[in-house]
């Protein structure tokens, strides 16, 4: 979960692309328009809490009370690439912590600006002065504040601070992939893999990225593309955490971010991940083994949308079958009701009658869930 949220907060979230923050030529960081960027960014972040309009009060009072906003990302394996640096190496780690130290510096100094025009999210104010100079001090020493630069801590002291979140790093999967780049902070999943539909069609999808590079050095191997192309599947689930971990430093929510791993990945070896992941300072995390659902959002080919063989639980024949439907009546045919209800024949094997077993409508003879009370 990116957003921990109090009760009746609210989400209000946008993104940086950073595909747009590489200069290609020079393949450096501009870090001056990466700046301006969350300057604007924040900005708007922070009016849209006034233009809202609020369907419950509870929702108001929160949203106006503490002017919460997540300001994320997109595109950050775009801008690694285009600076031919490889995701998940420690090159790669100490240019994303450059770029995720300008972000939340640059955003807190913002919403510090914003607060002397318009003054600190109420509640940080108290009903005296020594009241809300006790609330800045208590601030200003959470664990997140303590490793900011001081002058933003002190800035704080002095002028309170416009908003009480400032950044986030949610998925952005269907604005990313919109856009075309690298959605939230993953790395590709692949430069060429295929996508479920919401029909179960499966969509190929080629990354820009890769034709671009190739229009640009006509005389590299599509075959062999630079180490930079590094995909989410190739890096180590251990690369995953500590790119995350890294970027978690500052971010003062949290970030949502899979740690891919491959086929076959034990219980241990996932929760050494998850101790990691701990130790590292990093709020929340996930790791995916890959093939280990029926059925998954990405693969690297079509017919992959299959469960491996290490993860099956259940050979076809003891497979429990669950199937939730009305009563079919074959008028005409048959007096016998085929359905769901008790005394039922059943739809599934068309041999069992339903019976009542553990408070569930189930089939006596091929044990079809069918109907549950619970």
């Amino acid at each position: 979960m990116e957003q921990p949220l109090a009760p009746y907060s609210v989400c209000n979230l946008a993104a940086v692309n950073l595909a747009e923050m590489a200069d290609k030529d020079t393949k450096t960081v501009n870090f001056e328009k990466l700046k301006q960027t969350v300057q604007t960014g924040v900005r708007m972040q922070d009016n849209v809490i006034d233009a809202t309009p609020y369907f419950l009060e509870e929702n108001k009072k929160q949203a106006l009370g503490e002017r919460r906003v997540g300001l994320g990302v997109m595109g950050m394996h775009d801008l690694l690439i285009y600076c031919e640096t490889p995701y998940g190496t420690n090159e790669g780690n100490d240019l994303v912590d450059k770029v995720f130290e300008t972000i939340a510096t640059t955003a807190y100094r913002t919403s510090i600006e914003i607060a002397k025009e318009k003054g600190s999210f109420p509640f940080l104010i108290g009903n005296t002065e020594e009241e809300t100079a006790a609330l800045r001090e208590a601030f200003i020493h959470t664990g997140y504040m303590k490793k900011m630069p001081e002058d933003i801590r002190q800035d704080i002291l002095k002028y309170g601070i416009r908003n009480s979140h400032l950044l986030t790093v949610a998925p952005t999967g269907s604005t990313g992939t919109m856009v075309g780049v690298s959605t939230g902070l993953e790395p590709y999943f692949s430069f060429s893999y295929f996508r479920s539909g919401r029909l179960g069609k499966f969509i190929e999808v080629k990354a820009d990225i890769v034709q671009e590079y190739l229009d640009r050095n006509p005389d590299a191997d599509p075959e062999n593309l630079p180490e930079w192309f590094v995909t989410a599947m190739d890096l180590a689930p251990e690369a995953h955490a500590d790119t995350q971990c890294v970027i978690q430093r500052w971010v003062d929510s949290s970030i949502s971010k899979t740690v891919n791993a491959p086929k076959g990945y034990t219980v241990n070896q996932v929760e050494s991940v998850y101790q990691r992941l701990y130790n590292g300072g990093a709020k929340g995390g996930t790791v995916y083994v890959d093939g280990s659902r029926d059925s998954q959002v990405l693969t690297l080919k079509a017919e992959e949308n299959t469960v491996g063989e290490q993860t099956e639980l259940f050979t076809d024949q003891e497979k429990p079958k669950v199937v939730l439907m009305d009563t079919i009546q074959e008028l005409g045919k048959t007096n016998v009701t085929i359905g769901s209800e008790v005394g039922d024949t059943c739809p599934v094997c068309r041999e069992g009658s339903v019976e009542d077993i553990g408070g569930c409508n189930t089939c006596t003879s091929c044990g079809a869930q069918l109907k549950c009370g619970l």
